[in-house]
């Protein structure tokens, strides 16, 4: 195992090994639809999954279930998502060579988001756990607290142990984003992809070993050893903006809430004083955020804080109208002078402290910076001099993998887009082919349905210079006939977990989406095919 990092475009040996004997499954698949091509004229076609909570997860399975059961599984080449869509991708991986028997893989998934359970004290145990680490941050939190509570379990498995049980399958590619390159607007480097065998960033050509995302480095050469991540933490990295700020921020306050409720039952008596600081003011935030009447528990944390006194001596009050940088501010202080007030509080009480200081911090996916201090010509200086970077959830930027498809090395010809999305259901498609003109990469003149307009199953969108892009929204009039609508305000991106009932509706309807749309697919299969026998 290598652990150097690589600088350049090319595929890295693992995948370019993957790709080239899949051709040939694909190839055979092409021809049992009575499509002839040479290995040379294979196709390599993308199925993108675009997020959407519990719904893009379902969404994805009733997709990929059905294009099992119509033959067309075995001619895909890569399965990317973000988001919710890489919930369903994490836990479809979990079987060797899944494709083959998508059926019986299907139905265990479905039986466990029907009827699995993870209790809160297995949650907090988790989150217990994740503390350890370093570079802490909320994503530790939604990945204990949040996820299980959706995909019903603790995936401790770590990604690189799908290395060569996956032979059969798509090449798997989950994408996230850089958050201070989001904020920055560098689009070219935004992107960061994670596969098995290698993670970076997609466009500026950077990666290193997977089993080395979160190790700490320097000029290239590893310094300290991180445990590897698992797949309950990538499926909260992945998927953590299912809902604005201030939703995510009530779900996490919920939680926390209950985890220091649960861990007061382990405190002695002399922690009881810090304790009791500590859960007034979570909740103290938790309510401020959810814009609820926070008097109370204003009058509370003053008296509770009576006495004590930040590092430059001041009395730590708050005016009854206090502001949110105010708040934040005020929270920091108690934070940064807690453990000078109570030095027995070690374990749990500094775990507390930490979740408080990321919940004001609003810190994301924090992770040693494999760049740091290397001289890479195309990555930006920026990202360079970070020792640690913030990796979030893709739908932040763009609900849709697009990007990780779109590196030229991989040769895509045609991208499947599976949309989960709520709102506008052309927003990923539309927003990818903007970005591909702003960063000169080839992509499909998009044109939008006209206000008022039916929303058809499929729309496919190509150019001579760029891959075929095929766009299928989740509910349109194929599958809905007039209640669009109606399943739209059905399946809310973030709701509690579904139900039997709801899920087994939409596996029916990401189902008749693929079965309705077969034999457009097939011609656009067959159109890319001609296209590289002229070629």
């Amino acid at each position: 195992m290598s652990s150097v990092v690589r600088l350049g475009h090319s595929l890295n040996e693992a995948e370019r090994q993957h790709v080239s004997s899949r051709r040939e499954t694909v190839q055979q698949c092409l021809q049992k639809h009575n499509i002839p091509c040479t290995l040379d004229e294979v196709p390599n076609i993308a199925v993108l999954g675009s997020g959407g909570g519990e719904r893009a997860m379902i969404g994805l399975l009733g997709s990929l279930s059905q294009l099992g059961e119509e033959g067309l599984l075995d001619c895909i080449m890569y399965l990317s998502g973000v988001s919710g869509s890489t919930w369903c991708m994490s836990s479809v991986y979990k079987e060797p060579d899944w494709s083959t028997k998508m059926e019986t893989v299907g139905k265990s998934i479905i039986q466990r988001l029907v009827s699995g359970h993870v209790s809160q004290s297995e949650q907090h145990k988790k989150l217990e756990k994740l503390f350890k680490r370093d570079n802490f941050s909320l994503t530790d939190i939604w990945a204990s607290c949040i996820v299980p509570s959706v995909v019903k379990e603790i995936d401790e498995h770590v990604l690189t142990e799908q290395r060569g049980q996956h032979t059969r399958d798509p090449y798997p590619i989950y994408t996230v984003i850089d958050k201070q390159c989001s904020h920055d607007r560098l689009y070219k480097d935004v992107w960061f992809e994670i596969t098995p065998d290698e993670c970076g960033y997609s466009l500026t050509g950077a990666f290193v070993d997977s089993r080395c995302l979160g190790n700490q480095f320097k000029n290239g050469i590893k310094i300290k050893e991180q445990p590897e991540i698992d797949m309950l933490y990538l499926q909260g990295l992945c998927g953590s903006a299912l809902a604005d700020e201030a939703e995510i921020r009530k779900w996490i306050g919920n939680e926390l809430q209950q985890f220091f409720k649960m861990s007061e039952k382990q405190m002695v008596p002399k922690t009881k004083e810090g304790h009791q600081i500590l859960c007034a003011l979570l909740d103290l935030i938790h309510h401020f955020f959810r814009e609820e009447d926070i008097k109370k528990h204003i009058t509370k944390i003053n008296e509770l804080l009576k006495g004590k006194f930040d590092k430059e001596g001041n009395e730590l009050k708050l005016d009854p109208n206090v502001s949110k940088e105010q708040l934040k501010k005020h929270a920091m202080s108690v934070c940064h002078c807690f453990l000078d007030w109570f030095s027995e509080h070690k374990g749990l009480g500094i775990l507390h402290l930490k979740c408080i200081k990321k919940l004001c911090q609003w810190n994301w996916g924090a992770t040693y910076n494999f760049l740091y201090t290397m001289a890479a010509a195309e990555v930006h200086p920026s990202i360079l001099k970070s020792e640690t970077r913030q990796y979030e959830d893709a739908g932040l930027l763009l609900n849709s993998p697009y990007f990780s498809v779109l590196r030229k090395e991989r040769n895509v010809d045609l991208i499947i887009s599976l949309d989960f999305s709520a709102g506008d259901p052309f927003e990923t498609v539309y927003r990818s082919a903007q970005m591909c003109t702003d960063l000169q990469i080839p992509f499909p003149t998009v044109k939008r349905p006209g206000p008022g307009e039916e929303l058809h199953d499929i729309y496919v969108f190509k150019d001579n210079k760029a891959p075929t892009v095929i766009h299928i929204p989740l509910f349109n009039v194929g599958n809905c006939k007039g209640e669009v609508e109606k399943w739209k305000k059905r399946y809310h991106t973030f709701q509690s977990a579904y139900s039997d009932k709801t899920i087994r509706d939409l596996l029916e309807k990401a189902a008749q989406n693929i079965t309705n749309t077969k034999e457009k697919l097939l011609k656009e299969i067959q159109d890319v095919v001609q296209r590289k026998k002229k070629h």
